[in-house]
């Protein structure tokens, strides 16, 4: 079976982290160090997608686009907009992050592509790229607190990021979670109440399983609009989707 092994390369073993260098390592007329702190939240809805895996463990995949601002050095301060999927096992905390990074500011447009690993809230990675200065260059460490539903949090590039997990990716597939069948509820609106155990949306309150319990506590807050569709399992009104609808 092939696996696909993902690991976050840091300052100590990759010696251009964090720097800007010209086009072609050859050619090369300058090195500098660059770094900046960002946050980004959802510029629209997430879309959320759950299946399980035949060891049992549950997987939620998202994708979302979500916009913010970051400062530190003249290329990389501006405002962000980061395009990302995530695949993270809720069931144990782990997975990885991955998709674009713009940033728009005086100096110019920085555009790059970032791959993390995902643990327990937190991701760790290396992005690369095209500087905003012409014909530069972006390598560098990446690091920030994430939620799908959220966003990135206290993200850094550059500056000295700590050293991060590892994880691997099986090849194969999981298995969808059952869509709501007849006698299913769909509801839209503002979350009412939520914990671990339960979400309620408007008049429907539905039970949290397992599989979801990370996701739902981690991601969603009292406030939060959302669409959740749940099903009738064992006689218990339980959740089987929750997508955030943008920011609350």
């Amino acid at each position: 079976m092939k696996k696909l092994a993902l690991a976050a390369v840091w300052a100590a073993e990759l010696a251009l982290a964090g720097v800007a260098v010209a086009h072609g390592i050859g050619g090369t007329k300058g090195v500098s160090a660059v770094s900046a702190t960002f946050s980004a939240a959802p510029a629209g809805a997430v879309d959320t997608r759950a299946c399980t895996t035949a060891a049992g463990k549950a997987i939620a995949i998202t994708r979302g686009t979500y916009a913010g601002t970051a400062a530190g050095s003249a290329d990389l301060a501006g405002q962000v907009t980061i395009a990302a999927e995530s695949t993270i096992d809720t069931t144990d905390g782990i997975g990885v992050v991955n998709g674009t990074l713009a940033i728009a500011g005086p100096a110019g447009r920085t555009r790059s592509r970032f791959t993390a690993v995902y643990d327990r809230g937190s991701i760790v990675g290396t992005l690369s790229g095209r500087g905003a200065s012409k014909g530069a260059q972006l390598l560098g460490n990446l690091s920030a607190g994430f939620t799908a539903t959220g966003g990135f949090a206290s993200g850094k590039i550059g500056g000295g990021t700590a050293a991060g997990s590892a994880v691997e990716l099986a090849a194969g597939g999981c298995s969808p979670v059952p869509s709501p069948h007849a006698g299913g509820s769909t509801a839209e609106g503002t979350l009412t109440a939520v914990t671990a155990a339960s979400v309620t949306v408007g008049r429907l309150t539905c039970a949290v399983p397992p599989t979801l319990a990370m996701h739902v506590a981690a991601g969603f807050h009292v406030g939060a609009r959302v669409q959740i569709r749940c099903a009738p399992a064992a006689g218990t009104m339980t959740l089987v989707s929750i997508e955030g609808k943008g920011r609350s």
